[in-house]
Formats: structure tokens, C-alpha cells, sequence
């Protein structure tokens, strides 16, 4: 992808990481945790839950999104733009040793190809995990997130998002934990912290 001559991506890259929390928390065993599911399916309430137990940066694209494109148009090429600082942004936390976590939709194979290389490329240990929720609950939390937003909610999208981006998803071919977030999910941030601890 080329950038656009007024796109500056280590400038972005530095902007992002300026404002992130835990970047200081280093380990010797980096560890990459990647979300994805569609809106609404509860990624960022598990990330939140997850930093409770264990110091990991949130690597969020809406927050990516909306820090460096006032307004957001998610046009095709802001997209790419955001999905290039978040991962040049991953390898750097990792390399330092960082616990990320990274918050995004992740619905296309090749999109996650890239973060399966660059846990590879980092020695980082990658753990899956695919959220989902009944499309029912799924409506009511985007519409009640419309109507009453909370500082955390930084997604725009609504229901005719989740159904556009529904046509787009993919199967994650690769090992993975599939949390369904309507219910107790303690069990399984219990799993993904004991998977990213040893």
C-alpha cells in the first residue's frame, strides 16, 4: 500500500502509542491476542475484562480511527491506513516485549494473516479469539449503544453495518476459542489469561 504523500505513518505510529496505557509492562514471552467478530459481539467489553487480570495494551482501530481522522470517513483507503499504524504498532510493542491485545473486527483471512505474521516474525505467542452473540442481542446493544453511548463505545457501527460486514466474514481456519458474550464469560478469561501466563 502506498501512502498518501500527507500520511506521516511512523508520526501516526507514535501519536497511538503516546496515548496507550501498560506500554511500559514488558515481559520475556510477548503475547499477541487477537480479537475478531463483528460489531456489537463484545471484543472490546472482553478486552476490558482481560486487562483486569493481566497488563495487556488495548489496541483498538476505532480508537485508532478516530484519533487520526477527525472526521472518520471509513472510506477504503482510512481503512488500510488504520489497519498499517495498528500493525507496524503491534510489532513494535512486541519487540519491546508487550502484552497486546488487538481489538478489531478481523473478519477477512488475509486480514489475519498479516497478525499471524507478525506473532511469528516477533516470537510472540498468538491466541485467537472469535466473539459471537445472537444477532437479536446484537441489535439491541448497537441500538442501545446509539441511543446512550458510554466513553469506552468508540465503534460507529450500527445494525445495517453488522449486516454489510456479516456477508464479509470468514472462517478462522486456525486454532481458536469462540466466546459466546451473552453469558458468563469468567471461564474463559480465565483460559485466555492461563494460555497467555505460561
Amino acid at each position: 500500500m502506498v501512502l498518501p504523500m500527507e500520511f506521516d505513518l511512523n508520526q501516526a505510529v507514535t501519536k497511538i502509542e503516546s496515548s496507550l496505557a501498560n506500554t511500559d509492562e514488558t515481559t520475556a514471552w510477548p503475547v499477541l491476542i487477537m480479537l475478531s467478530g463483528l460489531p456489537g459481539t463484545g471484543k472490546s467489553y472482553l478486552a476490558r475484562r482481560l486487562v483486569e487480570r493481566l497488563p495487556f495494551v488495548i489496541l483498538e482501530t476505532d480508537f485508532v480511527r478516530k484519533a487520526l481522522f477527525k472526521p472518520p470517513t471509513y472510506s477504503a483507503e482510512e481503512s488500510g491506513l488504520v489497519y498499517r499504524v495498528c500493525h507496524e504498532l503491534i510489532e513494535k510493542l512486541l519487540k519491546k516485549g508487550v502484552r497486546v491485545i488487538f481489538d478489531a473486527t478481523n473478519l477477512v483471512e488475509f486480514q489475519r494473516e498479516k497478525v499471524y505474521r507478525l506473532a511469528y516474525r516477533t516470537g510472540a505467542k498468538l491466541i485467537i479469539v472469535q466473539t459471537v452473540a445472537p444477532e437479536e442481542v446484537v441489535r439491541e446493544r448497537l441500538e442501545r449503544r446509539k441511543a446512550k453511548p458510554k466513553p469506552h463505545d468508540l465503534s460507529d457501527a450500527d445494525w445495517k453495518v453488522y449486516k454489510r460486514m456479516s456477508r464479509r466474514q470468514q472462517r478462522i481456519p486456525r486454532q481458536h476459542i469462540t466466546i459466546d458474550t451473552t453469558g458468563d464469560i469468567d471461564k474463559a478469561v480465565r483460559k485466555i489469561i492461563r494460555m497467555a501466563s505460561k
